[in-house]
């Protein structure tokens, strides 16, 4: 196999994120989340504010990726750097977006996930990506991040303002994004990864549709609960798991525009999983599995 130049593999990965972060917006019906067809639950936001966003966030993406090629220290310095280089990423994505948070969560997510795929390929990966190469940077991804919700959470009583993470870690244990990076991005190596390299050779649209519907039926989201609750947390997971259930290729946009309806009524949106997703397609684009 032929090595490509490292410079071509940092536009290449970084380009499938971007890639990733697109798709994931621009897939529609999503219920209750900002799509082309409307603003889901969201007063405040439309599918252009997505598309200011991400194009804020792409020169960032890149740095993650170069960071973590060229870091010759440990994971957990490796961590220190990107979610510095984050904060940044942040400033330019809530200016872009007149203070907006449309990628909080996704950008934090990516400068983990690109930093160890930079320090992978760093250390000789190669995309295509197997199944092991996957496993291998959500390994180093996890090592990044190892004591991370015990070090963000610590002396939290004692602060005087708190972000919505905080107080769901308070109020629930609810770990969200730390704890799914901490360990190691379980929602991907057990669920949406197996579930995308098994179901490959379906359209793509309905392919990711179905993909949304089985991370809402199962992982925690954090953006629903902010919202409604544990209680209305669990009862989208049932609902999600019907969908799934009832689903063919014949009805599944119309479930999903008439569920669309249903989470815009109770002000409901699973951008936890929405999250997933996009990260998801982003190393089932490393896979070439679409």
């Amino acid at each position: 196999m032929t090595l490509k130049p490292m410079n071509e593999l940092l536009v290449e990965i970084a380009g499938q994120a971007e890639k990733a972060l697109l798709y994931e917006v621009a897939l529609t019906p999503k219920p209750g989340l900002v799509d082309r067809n409307n603003s889901g639950a969201h007063s405040d936001m439309d599918f252009f504010t997505f598309l200011d966003s991400i194009v804020s966030l792409s020169p960032y993406l890149y740095q993650y990726v170069k960071l973590g090629m060229e870091h010759e220290g440990t994971a957990k310095e490796l961590f220190h750097k990107v979610r510095s280089i984050g904060v940044h990423a942040e400033k330019a994505m809530l200016a872009a977006t007149k203070n907006i948070n449309t990628h909080k969560g996704a950008n934090f997510s990516f400068a983990v996930l690109l930093g160890a795929t930079g320090a992978c390929i760093g250390r000789g990966l190669q995309p295509p990506f197997t199944q092991n190469d996957t496993q291998e940077v959500l390994a180093y991804a996890q090592e990044m991040s190892h004591g991370l919700v015990t070090d963000d959470f610590a002396d939290l009583a004692a602060k005087t303002s708190l972000t919505y993470g905080e107080k769901l870690y308070l109020s629930y244990g609810i770990t969200g994004i730390r704890g799914e990076a901490e360990a190691g991005y379980p929602a991907l190596r057990e669920l949406i990864l197996p579930f995308f390299r098994a179901n490959q050779r379906q359209p793509i649209e309905s392919l990711l549709l179905k993909a949304l519907l089985l991370l809402m039926s199962q992982v925690e989201d954090g953006n629903i609960i902010h919202r409604g609750g544990i209680d209305a947390w669990q009862t989208i997971k049932m609902e999600a798991k019907q969908l799934l259930q009832d689903s063919h290729e014949g009805n599944l946009k119309e479930l999903m525009y008439s569920y669309d309806l249903v989470l815009i009524e109770r002000h409901l949106s699973p951008g936890g999983a929405a999250d997933l997703l996009s990260l998801g397609i982003f190393f089932a684009k490393l896979e070439n599995l679409f």
